[in-house]
């Protein structure tokens, strides 16, 4: 019996497209540095997966927190997740940011797996909207962002499992995951608050489980206390933020104006490729973001509009909204939400690929060229 055997038709059809899509972005990796660097003959291409956070999440992987900022960055701003598995697959002689890479090449598939399981369980009389909503979601714009060594991919796979329990009311299942989702993300931290809105509000909530809404307490305050070890500060990752980010709180307006001026041209007459054209792509999320949440407002999906709002409410009051974009990835109302419209009219589906595909191959030709990408 082969192994594809003991899969069911959906996931089979899932990890088709996490193959092709994972293929696909090896291939702009080789490409893109060798055709848009100029002024190098033989550029390093391995070089091109070590961009930006990338240099972070390594640096803690070798020298922990307590081992300086060898990144120049203030690392008490990444959660510890990611590096920790970074680390730990160095024992098999793998280097810090392949083994990020094999974290998030497994990971994005899981997540994958269970996008497609959440949308067939949310629409189960819309066919094969299961399939659908990896293929759009593997095909995002941002997409690179699922196979870099980075923490989108990670948190996904932990986040769309918790809610997919969730919703079948496995609240300890889901505690649980939604606690490994806080130790990768601070993002962790507005899951948990959704899920604690979702439990109140399912009718399939278990009065005897809600002690699993208490799970992801426990990584968050062990992180904190951690900091405070090491930085004499229990929120020295916020304060790293603000020193490090600029996301400091600001009123959602004056944020609003913030991004529009960086958005302008102009603002970065130095550097306009490179953020720019950022900041125009963070309004074009922002509105798909109010976009998303008015939508589940109006499902009375009470959770998720919890989920989103409160990713929104996080950036809308930091200097300006910033990485907005790569944070649509771990929206997955938003994904099941397109699949649905693309089954229903499918020329909205050939529209959405027309667009996203090349999006998508500008977006990984920026980050592996070293551009700013979000």
């Amino acid at each position: 019996m082969r192994f594809g055997d003991h899969l069911d038709a959906t996931t089979r059809e899932v990890l088709g497209w996490w193959a092709v899509s994972r293929i696909a972005i090896l291939v702009l990796a080789l490409s893109a540095p060798l055709l848009f660097n100029r002024g190098e003959e033989f550029p390093d291409v391995w070089r091109a997966w070590k961009q930006w956070d990338v240099w972070h999440f390594e640096a803690i992987a070798v020298h922990g927190y307590d081992g300086g900022e060898p990144s120049g960055a203030p690392l008490a701003a990444f959660f510890p997740g990611l590096p920790i598995l970074m680390h730990a697959l160095g024992w098999v002689g793998l280097p810090p940011v392949a083994a990020g890479m094999f974290v998030s090449l497994v990971a994005s598939a899981v997540a994958g797996i269970y996008l497609a399981r959440l949308a067939g369980l949310e629409f189960p009389g819309d066919g094969p909207v299961g399939p659908r909503a990896a293929l759009v979601w593997y095909a995002a714009p941002v997409g690179v962002f699922l196979a870099a060594a980075y923490t989108e991919a990670l948190f996904c796979a932990f986040a769309f499992p918790a809610w997919y329990a969730a919703r079948r009311g496995r609240w300890m299942h889901a505690g649980l995951l939604v606690a490994l989702a806080c130790t990768v993300r601070v993002s962790g931290i507005f899951l948990a608050v959704a899920l604690v809105v979702e439990f109140l509000t399912s009718r399939k909530r278990d009065w005897k489980q809600i002690g699993a809404l208490a799970l992801p307490a426990i990584p968050l305050f062990a992180y904190m206390a951690y900091l405070r070890s090491v930085y004499g500060d229990w929120l020295a990752w916020q304060h790293a933020q603000e020193k490090g980010w600029a996301r400091e709180f600001t009123w959602p307006w004056v944020a609003l104006q913030h991004t529009f001026e960086a958005a302008s041209k102009g603002h970065f007459e130095a550097t306009r490729t490179d953020w720019t054209w950022m900041f125009r792509a963070e309004l074009v999320a922002l509105a798909v973001g109010v976009a998303l949440l008015v939508w589940l407002l109006l499902r009375r999906s009470w959770g998720e509009a919890v989920w989103v709002g409160t990713t929104l409410g996080a950036f809308a009051t930091s200097y300006w909204f910033y990485s907005l974009t790569r944070a649509t990835l771990l929206w997955w109302p938003l994904w099941i939400g397109l699949a649905v419209l693309l089954q229903r009219r499918p020329w909205l589906g050939r529209l959405y690929l027309a667009l996203a595909i090349p999006l998508a191959a500008v977006w990984a030709a920026a980050f592996f060229t070293g551009r700013w990408s979000g």
